[in-house]
């Protein structure tokens, strides 16, 4: 007679059977949301500006396009067919300015980058977004910490969390949700000096509540979060370590 283990199914992980791209996927918290929406299952696209070739590595496929091109993000989704998760967490790198000091053609650049890249992506992929899917975003906890010279990020960041939840609205049920980091050991300070950059660390993580900086795999769980629970939408959910208290 034959065990009853024999007739045990495996279970099945959260995401199988489903498709998911995450434009901005080859770095940061991008590669973090990839790496564990494959573990759970998925069919992963990482879409990068500079991706050199499409190759398939631990379950995720990489992939090339750019969302200031509205033909390069058409191809794309043409070549990826039906999806059933859009994570978007590309954005550029913005120094901090006051407004007298800046050059406004890299506020509008920065922007088009991030704000109507994010908007070109949804609309490009609109065709292909599963009934019930997920879009999500990415903000930061600047949209909503007012501090002096990052006029830049604060307005960046909390027109994102404004879409989102007007987008909320008008694509439903498809789900849209905005993850808002606060300060993420990532690549995105990689232009610092290593030593202003540790400083930067420890002051930042004697300030916080929870005593340190978030980490990609931190950021990584909210989005499979709002990714798996289908009774999300329309929510800013800020994984900060407690940085807007």
């Amino acid at each position: 007679m034959q065990s009853p283990q024999t007739h045990r199914r495996t279970p099945l992980k959260p995401l199988d059977n489903q498709t998911v791209v995450v434009i901005g996927g080859s770095s940061g918290i991008g590669a973090a949301v990839a790496s564990n929406a494959a573990e759970r299952g998925a069919r992963v696209y990482s879409v990068g500006r500079r991706v050199e070739t499409s190759e398939t590595h631990d379950g995720v496929r990489h992939e090339t396009a750019d969302v200031t091109d509205d033909a390069s993000l058409r191809q794309l989704f043409e070549r990826i067919g039906a999806l059933d998760h859009l994570v978007i967490t590309a954005g550029p790198s913005v120094s901090a300015k006051p407004l007298a000091d800046s050059d406004l053609l890299q506020a509008q650049q920065a922007f088009d980058v991030k704000f109507w890249g994010t908007l070109r992506a949804i609309q490009a992929a609109l065709p292909y977004l599963s009934e019930r899917a997920s879009i999500t975003l990415t903000s930061g906890l600047l949209s909503r910490k007012f501090v002096a010279g990052q006029f830049i990020k604060t307005t960046l960041n909390g027109a994102l969390e404004a879409l989102a939840k007007q987008l909320a609205k008008e694509l439903a049920p498809r789900r849209v949700n905005v993850i808002s980091p606060g300060v993420t050991d990532t690549e995105a300070y990689a232009g610092m000096d290593e030593i202003q950059r540790t400083a930067m660390f420890a002051r930042t993580s004697a300030a916080l509540p929870v005593g340190r900086i978030g980490t990609p795999q931190d950021l990584a769980a909210a989005f499979m979060l709002v990714m798996e629970n289908g009774f999300i939408s329309g929510s800013i959910i800020d994984v900060d370590g407690g940085g807007l208290l």
